[in-house]
């Protein structure tokens, strides 16, 4: 590993809400100085970061790497060189491959394909029932003896209430986590938010009723089995008015948004648009709003990509019948700063949305401290570029955003210490 200097960087360190002018140096894969060089330090590489901002690597808590089994989609190499390239160094991937990871071998593939590739740090999530089909439970302590962090259902919800009972009590008795879609089986039948919009446009609804019954469900299932439970991209007021809620009582219950319904509500369908195509759907304006709120009240603890690259057979069908997803591992950072200039939210705290608390969630601090692991961001805040297909470097090219032009470009990703992306001149 070489010794590296990052010199003249504006250190943005959420994990403790600082903000400075510093120099950092890199040594064995972690932070070994910042202001000035630990004795004895001489620099194999140098990193000129004067007028650009150093953060810690952001940790995207949902990104769909597609393989194995969706290969057609994308690969763990195309989708790992975006992630660098939006300066995701760790990553957290559903179980719902095909085959689902259900089987510590599959976990160990993967882990270990990740691992040759060394871009990002991959976290798999676990199956929770065996092939998702929610009616028996894989061995979830084996699947954590393999590298699960956690265990979900993907996008795949338990119908049945005493199969999810049984996976809580499971999961509390060794401590595991579990990653679930609040959307209930029977509500969930739909392709849009059900309000005004679907309804002139034809499209069959989904209602808040969905999340917020699934939630309750959740919930009290939590209680009384003491299981600790994230949920996953909520996308309503009412349902986040229930985790508020059970925040305050003293749940262990945390939860995250996507980076689309942060900036997207159903009135941008437009015609018909199967970009704008999400699973949830995207709701209503107030509660796109009621999201960006709850981001500033802390009820909502991250934000993620929701990464799901699709081909461009699955996009270009008719809204009803196009596969839900876009891409959206370099466009989360972009993303998350023009929410927090929107909202005049500080660079710290912004940060920590996608940075320290999802990666404190891995069992990681995040920070730019001596002895911290060495993987960083280093971008351009007021760089402009627009998103189009041959901008992104992820398989994927479908996006809501797509001709948009974004403001904030990464021009270094370093892992573990070693430089794995540079902006090109």
């Amino acid at each position: 590993m070489k010794n590296i200097a990052i010199l003249g960087g504006r250190l943005i360190d959420p994990l403790n809400n600082t903000d400075q002018i510093a120099d950092l140096y890199l040594a064995g894969g972690k932070i070994v100085g910042v202001g000035a060089a630990p004795a004895g330090f001489v620099a194999d590489e140098t990193i000129d970061a004067s007028g650009l901002l150093v953060c810690p690597g952001l940790v995207d808590l949902a990104a769909r790497l597609r393989e194995p089994g969706f290969e057609y989609k994308a690969t763990l190499a195309s989708e790992m060189a975006a992630a660098v390239a939006g300066g995701v160094t760790s990553i957290v991937c559903p179980p719902d491959t095909d085959p689902p990871l259900d089987e510590p071998s599959l976990v160990t593939m993967l882990r270990q394909r990740a691992k040759n590739l060394d871009l990002a740090r991959l976290y798999p999530v676990g199956a929770l029932s065996r092939q998702l089909k929610g009616e028996e439970l894989t061995e979830m302590a084996e699947l954590r003896d393999a590298g699960c962090v956690a265990f979900s259902q993907g996008d795949q919800p338990i119908s049945d209430l005493q199969i999810m009972y049984r996976a809580m009590q499971y999961a509390a008795t060794f401590g595991a986590e579990l990653r679930l879609r609040a959307q209930d089986a029977g509500l969930g039948k739909g392709v849009a938010h059900d309000g005004d919009y679907a309804t002139r446009l034809g499209l069959t609804g989904i209602p808040v009723l969905a999340e917020t019954v699934a939630i309750s469900n959740i919930l009290l299932l939590m209680k009384e089995t003491g299981a600790r439970v994230h949920l996953c991209r909520l996308s309503s007021m009412a349902g986040l008015d229930l985790v508020r809620k059970a925040k305050k009582q003293g749940l262990p219950v945390t939860c995250d948004v996507s980076i689309n319904h942060v900036h997207l509500a159903d009135v941008d369908i437009g015609f018909f648009d199967s970009n704008f195509r999400f699973d949830p759907p995207l709701r209503s304006v107030r509660d796109r709003d009621a999201i960006v709120a709850a981001l500033a009240d802390g009820t909502i603890d991250a934000i993620c990509s929701d990464h799901s690259p699709v081909d461009d057979d699955g996009k270009l069908l008719p809204f009803a019948e196009a596969e839900s997803g876009a891409t959206g591992l370099e466009l989360l950072l972009p993303l998350t700063l023009a929410w927090a200039e929107r909202q005049h939210i500080s660079l710290p705290q912004a940060l920590a949305k996608i940075t320290a608390v999802p990666a404190k969630m891995l069992g990681f601090a995040a920070g730019l401290e001596v002895g911290h692991r060495a993987d960083m961001v280093i971008f351009d805040p007021e760089a402009h570029w627009q998103v189009t297909p041959a901008a992104l470097k992820s398989q994927g090219k479908n996006t809501p955003f797509v001709g948009m032009e974004m403001k904030g470009r990464v021009v270094h990703t370093l892992v573990k210490g070693k430089r794995v992306y540079q902006l090109a001149d």
